[in-house]
């Protein structure tokens, strides 16, 4: 019996709106394999929501002069626009934050975060230590580390974020950024300060670590494989995962430490993938037959690189620290950096378009998913070009894509009195060769897909929309029409047959071309081979164009409103 499918994306942090980048980097590609693999008939739940906790939204909230919850109340119905916009099908969108964390103790996430924190320091994986800290005192408070900037100790990058560095990939301490600042407000002074935090032992866990990774791995891309491995060669060091924060998951009581690390919270990055079992527990009571059955479950993960070691090492840690039989990762899919016409999308410069921009550029959602799955940055950094996106666009998709469904369609309803014709006569040499390298290409789309090679496996539709181009010029229906009328319903038998084929197949990219496509054949075609004589008969609705061509007077005016 195949085993269930989980999904998770990457929780968007929601102190902002999330851009292009954000998009493609976690929750689109998340949706194409969940689309997927309820296409092919597994039973898959795809699971995301809000990583709401933390310095940033403190001072988000500050800035604005209203609580933190107001901050992830107001950008979480923003992310879930977007989100809802762009046609991602998340089977339940969640959250992280309780309206009053310190006396909410029933909210799942609370009470989850809680029971496995406790369940480490009863097992004897959590270490007490002193440590220094950066303080801020224009904001009376410990300074995260993520809004720490300054010079890398290890690489000399001069813009090394406090917790980990993007020069060389190197996690960090604050304290051992040179010159370091604050990133919001570069005025304002830092000071170091001691105080006591609670670290995951990972040196303890590292050997269980290890052993899992070894299992693990086998589906997981190169980056992750190349990062987790890269930590685990240097040997792990202990991490703190507490926090002198006031907006975040407190840190319980437990029979070792008592009280005494009451008024501290949990460090973001440790509670926030305790996010994704938390919410799917918002979503149903059998939560554990997900997350509590590693036997039955297949769980994939998509994120970006920077991500890849706090779901790869601190994350899993804390699971199999725990000694429940937790369900862990199989499947990682993590990308590089989608850029900008070569520089960062930034939304106070106006640089860049981030979702609200997407919405309102007149460009349709499915356009907007098509580009960036050709442009996912799958082991290298890629680029967003308007340039490219109208070639792409005008050429790959309205040319082939959409000009074979158009001369399929219109040559059909008009010549065929609005039916697929019936299969009269025996395959020719030639359709019997299209149909074999038909096949196999969907094969390989198959194979691509199974192993989340999304971009990959979006070109092998294109490849289809090619070959059923090239045929359809080879056998010129037009032609055979004036001599064997018969003949010619053959041809566009098998070619509205290869049409409701890519539709389907194009669906977890397209969902809504792949709908009008469906429509307006009269089907969906269910088969994953090309099976002729398996639809004959339907009604053919009166063809419309399925895509713009978007003009250079377009191109420029974009460029020039997003930067």
């Amino acid at each position: 019996m195949e085993k269930k499918l989980l999904i998770t994306s990457a929780l968007p942090y929601v102190n902002n709106v999330p851009h292009l980048g954000n998009i493609i980097g976690c929750v689109l590609p998340g949706d194409v394999y969940s689309r997927y693999s309820k296409m092919m008939g597994r039973d898959a739940l795809y699971i995301c929501g809000a990583d709401e906790y933390g310095t940033c939204t403190e001072v988000k909230a500050r800035e604005e002069g209203v609580t933190p919850r107001k901050i992830c109340d107001k950008y979480i119905e923003i992310h879930k626009q977007i989100y809802d916009w762009f046609q991602i099908g998340f089977d339940y969108w969640g959250r992280t934050s309780a309206a009053d964390p310190r006396n909410d103790s029933e909210w799942n996430h609370t009470q989850i975060s809680q029971e496995i924190f406790r369940q480490l320091a009863e097992n004897d994986y959590l270490i007490e230590q002193e440590m220094d800290q950066l303080y801020c005192n224009e904001l009376e408070t410990f300074v995260s580390d993520r809004f720490v900037q300054g010079t890398c100790p290890k690489c000399g990058y001069e813009k090394a974020k406090g917790d980990q560095c993007d020069g060389c990939g190197e996690l960090l301490n604050a304290v051992d950024i040179i010159n370091p600042v604050y990133k919001l407000n570069n005025d304002f002074s830092l000071e170091i300060r001691q105080t006591t935090h609670l670290f995951l032992d990972l040196p303890k866990l590292e050997p269980r670590l290890r052993e899992w990774f070894e299992r693990a791995k086998v589906h997981w891309d190169k980056n992750t494989i190349g990062i987790t491995q890269a930590w685990l060669d240097k040997g792990l060091q202990p991490r703190c995962i507490t926090r002198d924060l006031k907006w975040g998951t407190p840190v319980p009581n437990t029979e070792k430490y008592g009280d005494k690390f009451r008024g501290k919270v949990m460090y973001n990055w440790f509670d926030a993938p305790i996010g994704y079992p938390s919410i799917t527990s918002n979503f149903t009571k059998d939560w554990k037959d997900w997350w509590m059955n590693p036997d039955g479950v297949e769980y994939a993960q998509f994120y970006g690189t920077d991500n890849v070691a706090f779901h790869t090492i601190i994350f899993p840690a804390s699971l199999l620290g725990t000694n429940d039989s937790w369900t862990l990762v199989n499947r990682i899919s993590a990308v590089n950096y989608l850029t900008y016409q070569g520089g960062k999308f930034s939304k106070s410069e106006n640089v860049g378009v981030f979702g609200d921009g997407a919405i309102d550029s007149g460009i349709p959602s499915d356009i907007w998913r098509y580009y960036l799955l050709l442009q996912r940055p799958e082991g290298k950094t890629t680029e967003f070009s308007w340039y490219d996106l109208q070639a792409k666009v005008n050429g790959e998709l309205n040319d082939n894509i959409g000009n074979l469904a158009n001369r399929i369609l219109s040559f059909t309803h008009k010549r065929f009195n609005k039916q697929i014709p019936e299969l009269k006569g025996e395959l020719t040499e030639e359709d019997q060769s299209f149909i074999k390298e038909f096949n196999e290409t969907v094969q390989e789309y198959h194979n691509l897909m199974t192993n989340i090679k999304l971009k990959d496996g979006l070109y092998s539709v294109l490849k289809l929309g090619h070959l059923a181009n090239k045929y359809m010029v080879v056998v010129a229906p037009w032609k055979v029409w004036k001599v064997d009328q018969d003949r010619c319903g053959d041809i566009l038998h098998i070619l509205c047959h290869v049409l409701g084929i890519i539709s389907n197949l194009l669906s977890p990219f397209m969902p809504t071309t792949s709908e009008r496509i469906n429509e307006m054949l009269g089907f969906r075609y269910d088969p994953q081979t090309l099976q002729t004589g398996v639809y004959q008969g339907s009604e053919l609705q009166k063809p419309t164009i399925l895509f713009s061509k978007i003009d250079d007077d377009a191109i420029a005016s974009l460029q020039e409103r997003f930067g």
